[in-house]
């Protein structure tokens, strides 16, 4: 399956957790600022969502991580469109309008080179 290229402020989260772990990441954590400890505790969310060796990751890589965790909600978007969810699924999952998730994959997918240019 090819997955999107992640943007700028989710591509540390991406190279930690792979890509599916981390839109379940964004998708749990977004929006909000979140403290990784170094030596996290089993009873941490964190934890509980990544595991304690990929949490101590995260932990290392704090100084490449934005304060707050991105929404990056275009990129959730394509995300979740290319594990085969619908545009009304996708609305509900981001807390956003379908013409809002139409509008995200739109810009998300790479022009038609069927078709020549104008110019």
């Amino acid at each position: 399956m090819r997955w999107p290229d992640p943007p700028a402020q989710v591509a540390p989260y991406v190279s930690v957790l792979g890509p599916e772990l981390a839109l379940d990441f964004l998708l749990a954590f977004g929006g909000a600022e979140l403290y990784l400890a170094r030596s996290p505790q089993r009873r941490s969310r964190v934890v509980r969502l990544v595991g304690a060796e990929r949490a101590r990751a995260l932990a290392a890589a704090a100084e490449r991580l934005p304060s707050r965790v991105p929404l990056a909600k275009p990129w959730c978007a394509a995300m979740l469109r290319a594990q085969g969810l619908p545009v009304a699924e996708i609305a509900r999952r981001l807390h956003a309008s379908d013409v809002a998730v139409r509008g995200w994959l739109r810009r998300a997918a790479p022009p038609d080179t069927r078709q020549p240019s104008l110019f």
